[in-house]
């Protein structure tokens, strides 16, 4: 069965504050929790609110400047990079995230200094995780919900972590992202699985709960099962109602909101 893990910045957010979605996460049956902006609160109090919550902070998003989608990718912005990421590490290091999801930032994806300067980045970047234990990932996102984005299809994102060619750089596979940019999910992922080192699910076009929608996700979960996947799949969704009504479905997976 999979280890479903819910993204608090998409779910509970009518629990409150971080800490109060982790508390309500964990009340659900989750025992895993994903965060794309944690930076509003201090690390050592979200910390103690997961300690608390008896939940495992699976993955953060190194934060952004405001209106760009992160610099990893971007020539010249090496220094931007640098910032994010030792703020990334910070939080990751305190609250024991495993994973950091590394932004690209927006660029055309046949830009070869753009390719060169992601790769170069996550070279100088994936020691300084290792040494804690945290793997970093890159995630291809859809033209429609982030135009410009660097990294738009698996199959770059893949080219990318073999060039990098380390252990702890892993492509982050979206259902809901590959389902609107590429199609033909199943097999993309069967593909990507050995260098995948996180997996999200959500429903198309919409972005809802993954039992609304284009993709037939019991499908999916269980192929994932059957393929040996024992990792997270991350709930990173806009419920179309309240967050409980929105998880009715994942019932069958343990969750009980």
């Amino acid at each position: 069965m999979p280890q479903l893990n819910a993204n608090i910045d998409y779910l509970f957010l009518e629990s409150g504050d971080l800490a109060a979605r982790m508390a309500a996460a964990a009340r659900a049956g989750f025992r895993g929790v994903e965060m794309l902006r944690p930076y509003a609160m201090p690390a050592p109090e979200l910390a103690r609110a997961a300690q608390a919550a008896k939940v495992e902070v699976v993955l953060i998003n190194v934060p952004p400047q405001p209106g760009e989608m992160g610099n990893a990718a971007i020539p010249g912005a090496e220094s931007a990079f640098e910032a994010e990421f030792a703020r990334a590490m910070d939080y990751a290091v305190a609250l024991k995230s495993p994973r950091i999801h590394m932004l690209s930032g927006r660029a055309d994806p046949g830009d070869a200094a753009a390719r060169e300067t992601l790769i170069g980045n996550l070279r100088r970047a994936a020691p300084v995780a290792a040494a804690e234990g945290i793997t970093l990932l890159i995630e291809p996102l859809n033209g429609h919900d982030q135009p410009g984005y660097f990294l738009n299809s698996v199959e770059q994102g893949l080219e990318i972590v073999a060039a990098v060619g380390l252990a702890n750089v892993r492509l982050q596979f979206d259902c809901y992202h590959t389902a609107v940019q590429q199609g033909d999910v199943a097999r993309r992922m069967q593909a990507a699985l050995p260098l995948t080192g996180h997996i999200q699910i959500a429903g198309p076009p919409h972005r809802v709960e993954p039992d609304k929608g284009e993709v037939n996700y019991p499908y999916l979960l269980g192929l994932l099962d059957a393929w040996g996947y024992d990792g997270w799949v991350g709930l990173e969704y806009r419920p179309s109602v309240d967050t409980a009504s929105a998880l009715a479905w994942a019932a069958g997976y343990g969750i009980r909101a």
